[in-house]
């Protein structure tokens, strides 16, 4: 018999609520389409599913030894370090997309990131979208293939120091060695030169409140700092593509079942002295 207690058109759960077990009634493991429109403003999203890419984000500020306030749109060095050695690590990761909107920020921090992205065996695209500005620019040139929108932006500028700054010449040559670390990461893994790069960053009458140059899309691929013009879809075929070379290159090594060509035998040395 039913229970006479319970409304038989009344539903068990309402829209905005879960059901007692946990499950959502559009589907396993899927939010509710409320949840999604209040958080992203959408009803449904797409599912990512399994992939063999790893995408790492690089926004706002880069956020160095000094917790920034609050209201600051940060990326913090101590989280994505840890990203790209659990990348590396992974044996279903084969490639690293980075994907770059920031201001700039920390000098350590930035170029920290920007020797963990160089020093990975597994290719490496970055993506400079909106903007790579100040110490963006290492982590931009740092991977095997770097990509600007034709909108995108890196401005190029001497390093600054916040804080009490003592007038002595000693911290001057500070500044100089930090900045020639900066210039030798940039000129060393892009096809800029350093002269180049130096008269970007040295410019005045460009920038109102700053020395420097703001660098555009096509620009910096034409002073070399940048190798092409493209957006997401160009990103992923050349992480594509390099993946595919270095799966093949892999196995070509000895002992991944790959033989190697015999050795090529030279000629006997007939008559004469030696």
């Amino acid at each position: 018999m039913p229970d006479p207690n319970i409304d038989p058109y009344q539903p068990a759960f309402h829209q905005n609520e879960t059901p007692p077990d946990g499950t959502n009634p559009s589907g396993a493991n899927t939010p509710p389409p409320v949840e999604n429109i209040q958080q992203l403003g959408t009803a449904s999203t797409p599912s990512p599913g399994e992939s063999n890419i790893y995408c790492l984000n690089i926004i706002g500020q880069i956020e160095g030894h000094i917790v920034l306030p609050p209201q600051n749109k940060t990326t913090k060095y101590e989280h994505v370090i840890p990203q790209l050695v659990a990348a590396e690590q992974n044996a279903k990761i084969e490639g690293v997309l980075i994907i770059l909107n920031t201001v700039g920020g920390d000098v350590e921090a930035g170029l920290a990131i920007a020797e963990m992205i160089a020093s990975m065996s597994k290719p490496t695209v970055t993506l400079v979208l909106g903007g790579g500005h100040s110490i963006g620019v290492p982590i931009a040139v740092a991977s095997q293939m770097s990509l600007i929108a034709e909108t995108a932006t890196m401005t190029i500028h001497p390093i600054r120091l916040t804080g009490l700054v003592i007038g002595v010449p000693q911290t001057f040559e500070y500044l100089d060695k930090m900045q020639e670390r900066v210039v030798r990461f940039v000129t060393s893994h892009s096809r800029v030169s350093e002269h180049k790069f130096k008269e970007l960053m040295f410019t005045t009458g460009e920038l109102t409140r700053d020395i420097g140059t703001t660098v555009i899309g096509h620009d910096a691929v034409r002073y070399g700092l940048i190798d092409e013009v493209g957006g997401v879809g160009a990103a992923l075929r050349h992480l594509n593509r390099l993946i595919d070379e270095w799966k093949f290159n892999k196995k070509a090594q000895p002992g991944n079942g790959a033989t190697m060509p015999p050795p090529v035998q030279q000629p006997p040395f007939e008559g004469g002295q030696v």
